[in-house]
């Protein structure tokens, strides 16, 4: 709650600290005295518009800081959480306006942005009457009101996990399809291409033997003559190579018993001479026999090599790459038909998601529609006592179009009203008139006390143009609501200050610079008695005015 209010220079202001208290607090006065510009300092603090014109005369700047216990506060502290601040038990809310018109923000001491410093502000306090309501006249709050009144907690936050996961089912869907659609794209490039790399069917290192190929046939005399040349060097028994080998063999032969083991060690190589010079000779046979009989001519291989090169350059790569990129496409056409089964089952669950949200947002709306009969008739239960016995209000449930479905529900949620009989409903704001819309606010919040997630709440003129009973029963309703949070009242009635657990005076004296300048003072039960009989009898306080002030502070329970 909030517990101390200190305001400097603004308007009939000069230095000011306000020591507050729980439950219902009255705040009353004579005409003129500064209750307004309380308000307007305590806006300003909670994130209102600035205006350098409450800024008090001859001084260059203003500033108001609030201090809010916020210890039993969890939403403030998951607020605070949310927007990385520390928290702790008492929270420091501080704006500073200079005469340039330049405006700064604190909490905790800690620079904040002016829309910071509204949305923690927007918990903590509301303001009903001149100002604009910051809680229950924003329609994006009411669902969550409504389900807290009718104990729909769990039923809303099942339909959040609901719609969460049909969110990610859908996305899974849509980017898998999406894969699908480019792959599709490239299908029929993907069979075409495979078709030719089929058709050539080219191996790794091919180019290279067929270029070899290519070089020996083009020199086709020139290398028989020179390979039939040394084959003729090379084998048979007159050949000079194995004449050597035979010969140096034979005489080591007629001398191997005097040379032991040296014999081997001699003779073991020149075998794997003799060895290696027959496969050499052998081989120079095949390629002789290969090109005297070549099954595939010059034109063939120039032809395959042109093919492979000319593919390679097609797809950018090497020809040794070709067969690699034939298996890549292969695993892509696979991947396509694969995939399509993959989105049907994709679809199966983004479906059976959206099934299982439609049931949740079902019970959700089922909840709602009974929970909004029920606050209906609590709020129209209060409307009567307060003057508004013709007034219809109404929980309006619109059930939205799915493209507008949402992790709150399928529908939208609205509290309306109509002041006059047989009129339509409509937003609260746009029927009611000021005064109307305090006690609006006031049967609304009465109806809604146990699930107000606000800790203050400060009314301003909410008994303008009633009286007696009426009065009386603002006052009552106004206690009520103090049983569950802090609620300021600026008041101007007797009946609703006498309701009130703490009452100040706020008056208007002469500051040191003789600038009018406005005070607020706490009421012992005497001084109390002594504004409730101002109130009810003027300026001149009469006898029947005191006892009428005793029997008001003595009849409220």
């Amino acid at each position: 709650m909030l517990t101390t209010l200190s305001i400097q220079n603004i308007v009939l202001i000069d230095k000011l600290t306000l020591e507050l208290a729980d439950g219902l607090c009255a705040l009353t006065g004579e005409t003129g005295a500064g209750k307004s510009i309380l308000l307007d300092a305590m806006g300003l603090v909670l994130g209102a518009r600035a205006n350098t014109g409450l800024i008090r005369a001859g001084e260059d700047q203003a500033s108001v800081t609030a201090v809010v216990d916020a210890s039993a506060l969890p939403a403030v502290q998951q607020a605070l959480t949310a927007l990385e601040f520390d928290t702790g038990e008492d929270l420091i809310l501080r704006r500073v306006i200079t005469r340039d018109g330049r405006s700064r923000a604190f909490v905790n001491d800690q620079p904040v942005s002016i829309g910071t410093l509204k949305t923690i502000g927007s918990h903590l306090v509301e303001i009903h009457g001149q100002f604009d309501t910051q809680g229950l006249l924003d329609a994006a709050s009411h669902g969550l009101l409504l389900d807290s009144f009718g104990n729909l907690t769990d039923a809303r936050q099942g339909v959040q996990r609901a719609w969460d996961h049909w969110q990610e089912a859908e996305k899974a869907r849509q980017a898998l399809a999406e894969d699908i659609a480019r792959a599709r794209a490239e299908e029929d490039y993907l069979r075409h291409a495979l078709g030719e790399l089929d058709e050539l069917a080219p191996e790794v290192g091919e180019e290279d033997a067929l270029a070899a190929r290519r070089t020996q046939l083009m020199h086709r005399e020139k290398v028989m003559e020179a390979l039939a040349s040394a084959a003729g060097e090379l084998s048979g028994d007159d050949s000079g190579g194995s004449r050597r080998l035979a010969a140096g063999r034979r005489s080591l032969e007629r001398i191997a018993d005097k040379l032991g083991d040296a014999f081997d060690r001699i003779v073991e190589p020149l075998d794997r001479a003799q060895s290696e010079l027959d496969e050499a000779v052998a081989a120079l046979d095949n390629v002789l026999a290969d090109l005297d009989h070549d099954p595939r001519g010059l034109e063939d291989i120039e032809d395959r090599l042109f093919s492979i090169r000319q593919l390679a350059r097609k797809h950018n790569v090497q020809p040794d790459q070709l067969p690699g990129l034939r298996q890549s496409f292969a695993e892509k056409l696979s991947m396509i038909d694969d995939q399509s089964a993959h989105l049907d089952k994709a679809a199966r669950a983004s479906a059976a998601a959206r099934d299982a949200y439609t049931k949740a947002a079902s019970l959700l709306t089922q909840g709602r529609t009974s929970a909004a009969d029920t606050l209906d008739q609590a709020v129209m239960t209060e409307l009567a006592p307060l003057k508004l016995g013709k007034a219809v209000f109404v929980s309006e449930l619109t059930a939205l179009d799915e493209d507008h479905w949402g992790p709150s529900g399928a529908e939208r949620v609205r509290f309306t009203v109509a002041t006059n009989p047989g009129h339509k409903p409509g937003p609260i704001d746009k029927i009611a008139s000021g005064g109307e819309l305090a006690r609006f606010m006031l049967a609304l919040k009465v109806a809604l006390r146990r699930v107000n997630a606000v800790p203050s709440l400060v009314f301003d003129e909410v008994d303008a143009g009633i009286g007696g009973a009426v009065a009386d029963a603002v006052g009552e309703r106004l206690a009520r609501l103090g049983q569950d949070a802090q609620v300021l009242v600026v008041t101007h009635s007797p009946q609703v200050a006498a309701r009130a657990a703490h009452h100040w005076q706020i008056s208007k004296s002469d500051a040191t610079d003789g600038l009018p300048a406005t005070a607020i003072t706490p009421l012992n039960s005497q001084a109390r008695r002594e504004e409730i009989a101002r109130m009810l009898s003027g300026a001149e306080i009469s006898d029947e005015a005191r006892a009428a002030a005793d029997k008001l502070l003595t009849s409220p329970t």
